[in-house]
Formats: structure tokens, C-alpha cells, sequence
């Protein structure tokens, strides 16, 4: 990771991989083992995004840009409630199942819809309030939580500094090591 990061350009980058996810989730119609690995590797990177935002980004809007930035994270945890709302169907879904593409597309449509603010309203302000050395610290701290959150998104985890409750700290290594176990394994 590269210290002189900006935590915009931390975040774009997850919002690419999440969003070219989905279109490899797309393009696999037909192939249900790798439409599955992409439907599974979409959910990994978003819950660990969402998470990481929640934990530090939201709360330096706050801090940064006082009652602008309240209102910017309010707006931003309530966009994710309903991203994970749609993400918890998933999750307990099959790719095959009927209802799993419309799902997933409506989860995409809100998605996008948060993203586009993100990257138009909330970051542009956000930058031009903080130095480069505190992006910089952003971006590390970020980096860190997406190694350490678990890989599944909680419907009714509190995701605020610290972790919403000490179980998904804890369990955020095991169930790492299990998914990586579990795709080694298929593929071996």
C-alpha cells in the first residue's frame, strides 16, 4: 500500500472491483460454478468496503466536516442499510434461485445510485477538508480493517468504531481462513 494514497483514490478503487464483480458475475450466465465464485467474491469485497467506510471513513466526515459531514454519513449508513438489506437475501440464496438476479440488480441499482454520490458529492468535499497526511492515515486504516472484518455482511451489525460487537472482530480471521481454505480447496 502507498503511504501517499489518498482515500479517495482508495475508494474508487474499491468501488471498481466491486462493480467488475458484478459484471463478471454478469458474463458468467450459463456457467453456475463460476457465476457462483463471482456472486461470492462481489459480497466478499462489498462487505469489507462497506465495513471499512463505516468504521473510519463515515466517522471523519463527521469529525472534518462537522454537521455537513453528520448528514453526509447518516445518508451514507442509510444507503448501505438497504444495500445490506438486499445483500442478507443473497446471502442466504442460491445463484439459481429465481429471485437472485432481480435481487442482485436492485442491490446494483441502489449501489450505483450511493456510489455516483460518493464519488460526485461526498469525497470532492471530503478531500479538500483533510491534509494529504491525514488521507494517507485514512487509507492505512482502511486497508487494516478490510483484512480484518469478517467476509459476510451482518443484517444488523452496528458498524461504528469499534467493531459493532466484539464477535465480529473475532471472527473475522477464522472466517478468512475458511474461504480461502473452502475456494483452495475447489480448485485443487
Amino acid at each position: 500500500m502507498n503511504s501517499k494514497s489518498s482515500i479517495t483514490a482508495t475508494i474508487l478503487k474499491d468501488h471498481d472491483a466491486v462493480k467488475n464483480a458484478y459484471e463478471k458475475y454478469l458474463s458468467s450466465k450459463g456457467n453456475m460454478v463460476e457465476r457462483e465464485h463471482w456472486a461470492n467474491y462481489f459480497r466478499w469485497e462489498l462487505t469489507r468496503h462497506t465495513i471499512a467506510e463505516e468504521l473510519f471513513l463515515y466517522p471523519a466526515f463527521e469529525k472534518y466536516l462537522g454537521d455537513e459531514g453528520k448528514y453526509m454519513a447518516d445518508q451514507d449508513r442509510e444507503d448501505h442499510q438497504q444495500v445490506k438489506n438486499l445483500l442478507h437475501v443473497l446471502e442466504a440464496s442460491s445463484v439459481a434461485d429465481s429471485h437472485y438476479p432481480s435481487t442482485f440488480e436492485k442491490l446494483m441499482s441502489n449501489l450505483i445510485e450511493h456510489i455516483q454520490s460518493e464519488e460526485e458529492n461526498d469525497l470532492p468535499k471530503f478531500e479538500k477538508s483533510i491534509t494529504p497526511d491525514i488521507s494517507a492515515s485514512l487509507v492505512r486504516q482502511f486497508e487494516l480493517t478490510k483484512m480484518l472484518v469478517p467476509t459476510q455482511s451482518h443484517l444488523n451489525a452496528n458498524h461504528k468504531v469499534p467493531f459493532g460487537t466484539v464477535g465480529e472482530l473475532m471472527g473475522a480471521p477464522i472466517e478468512k481462513l475458511r474461504y480461502f481454505i473452502e475456494q483452495y480447496s475447489q480448485t485443487n
